[in-house]
Order: structure tokens, then sequence, then C-alpha cells
């Protein structure tokens, strides 16, 4: 007999849910940045709000230091710290199904079979979607999108406003990004054969103490003149970076992975991130949850929505870089 389309948007959210964690997993698994970010623990939930805020120190104590015996010690304000804010964007994907398609699919194996199958191209079409923008500037779909990593690290670091704060103004400076472009901080493009010098020469400007670089992520460009320059000394560094898909050489024991074009990332463009300072924000409510069905008020059909709300977020842009080929 055929399902009513009640049990049938049941059985879609009940799907839904109990895969909830591996859509999840997935787009964190298959996106380089991504990966990144959840080994060094910067995958990270919110509850609530108008937006997402991220907080750091952008200066040192001006009261700090030494003194002798009954000096006066200096007590004044210092104002130290402040704060990013970004904000919640919004993805769906809509499984929908006729209610011709549920009496020709009347048993319930064969209900239940099409069910899967919509919610696995539901799924893989929201993580691609997903792990496109990003590498994007979060500009697209009337600004809808993801604030991205061309928004978080971008060549033009001296202008525009990121995560509230303008890079263009002095007081603003400290959230520049690092940049190298080939043509204008080198002495022409990269190749094969400078390209290590030229890593070798923005490397230091990302580094402050401990902190540096955990990830280098290359399009697929500019990773080829990597690789070529190692010649017989290149290697696979790790299983698991194999397993998930990606060929991962090294720089200075830093990991060195590479996107395709069809991921969003340009073939020219590198990102050296230090992700302690990145996070990935889905809301707690909204990271890949089966919102309630909507029944046509004019068609025969039922459509169960795959939902998910947060952004990109950054508390140290000086630690992230972009190099370009150009």
């Amino acid at each position: 007999m055929a399902f009513p389309h009640s049990v049938i948007s049941d059985l879609v959210a009940t799907t839904i849910e109990s895969r909830s964690k591996d859509i999840a997993d997935n787009v964190t698994a298959h996106n380089a940045a991504l990966r990144a970010m959840k080994k060094s623990g910067s995958i990270e939930t919110f509850s609530g709000g108008t937006e997402i805020r991220e907080h750091f120190s952008f200066a040192e104590n001006g009261n700090a230091g030494s003194y002798s015996g009954y000096d006066i010690l200096p007590t004044g304000q210092s104002d130290v710290l402040s704060g990013a804010s970004f904000q919640m964007k919004q993805y769906a994907v809509p499984v929908t199904f006729s209610g011709r398609e549920m009496l020709v699919n009347s048993g319930k194996e064969a209900v239940i079979s099409l069910i899967k199958e919509r919610v696995k191209v539901a799924e893989s079409t929201i993580e691609n979607l997903l792990n496109r923008h990003i590498y994007l500037d979060g500009t697209g779909n009337n600004g809808n999108n993801i604030t991205g990593l061309a928004a978080a690290v971008p060549l033009a670091n001296t202008t525009g406003t990121y995560g509230g704060i303008d890079r263009s103004s002095s007081i603003g400076s400290f959230w520049r990004n690092q940049k190298f472009q080939a043509s204008v901080d080198g002495t022409g493009v990269a190749t094969s054969a400078n390209i290590q010098a030229y890593f070798n020469t923005f490397f230091p400007n990302l580094c402050r103490n401990a902190d540096k670089p955990n990830i280098i992520i290359l399009g697929q460009g500019l990773f080829s003149l990597y690789e070529t320059s190692l010649q017989t000394y290149r290697r696979i560094m790790s299983v698991d970076s194999a397993d998930a898909g990606y060929m991962e050489l090294e720089y200075k024991g830093i990991p060195v992975v590479f996107e395709t074009t069809a991921s969003g990332l340009s073939t020219n463009v590198g990102y050296f991130l230090n992700t302690k300072y990145l996070k990935w924000r889905p809301h707690k409510d909204r990271n890949f949850v089966a919102l309630d069905d909507k029944q046509s008020v004019n068609q025969d059909a039922t459509v169960k929505t795959l939902a998910w709300a947060g952004n990109l977020t950054c508390s140290g842009a000086k630690f992230q870089g972009i190099f370009s080929n150009t």
C-alpha cells in the first residue's frame, strides 16, 4: 500500500537526522582547510545571536616594564582587546517527493531506497557547495554565501572591511593578512626553480614565536611547481591524508596539499594558514538538520529541507597568508 506523505516526510527527517554527524564529518574531511581546522580544534558551534563574534588581543599592555624599589608603576588604561563580527549565513537543499513517485514506489523497501538516494544527493550537493564557497569571498548570491578565505586572506590586504574591521585604516592595520605576489614581491612568476626561494622569503612574515602556519593549500598550478621543485625528495607525508584523497607534501614540516580548481581555489593561488586563528562555526541547531516538511497548496508534492547555518570566522588575520603566482 502507498505511504501517506506524513510518513514519507518522517522517514526523510529520520534519515537526515541519523546522518547529520556523517554529513558534517564529510564536509570537514573533504576540504583541506576544514580538515586542518578540525585537527587544531577549531570546529566550534555557536548558540545564537545576530552575529558570530571572535575576541582577540590586538596590542600589548603598555603598562609593562621594569622598575626599581619604590618607583611609581604605571596603571593607565590599556586598550588591548577587540573583536570581529561575522554574519550567520544559511544554506539549504530541499528533498522533494511527488505524490506520483510515492505511488510508483509504494512498497516499503522501494520507498526507503528512494529516500536514501534522494538524501544522498542532497548531502553531496550541500557538501560540494560549502567546500567551494570556503575558497570564495562571500559576495555570491547577494552576499548570502559564507565569508570564505578569499575575503579572510585577500591579495589586496590593505583595503576593504572584514569581520567589521576596516583594513585600510591605521587602527585596522593589525588586521591585515600577509601576502606575496610573485610579480610584485618577487622577481617574476614562480617556477619550479625559484618557488622554494619565494616560500623562504614569505614564510618568516607568518611566524611569531611558536605561531606559524600549520597547513599550506596550493592551487593545482602552484602545487605542480612545488612538487617538481622537490624532485626525488617528494613524498606523501601521512596515511590519513592519502586516505582522504589528498597528495600531501611538506614544507618545513608543514603539510602542503592541493585543491583542484573545481573546489573554487584558483590554480595560481595558495594559502598559508594558521588554523589556531580560524574557526568553522556552525549553529548548534542548524548543523545539517531536517526542517519541518512543506506540502504544496497547489501540487501533490512534499518537500523536506536539509539545512545548515554558520560561517567561517577569524581571530588572527595577520597570521594568515596568500601566495599568488601573478
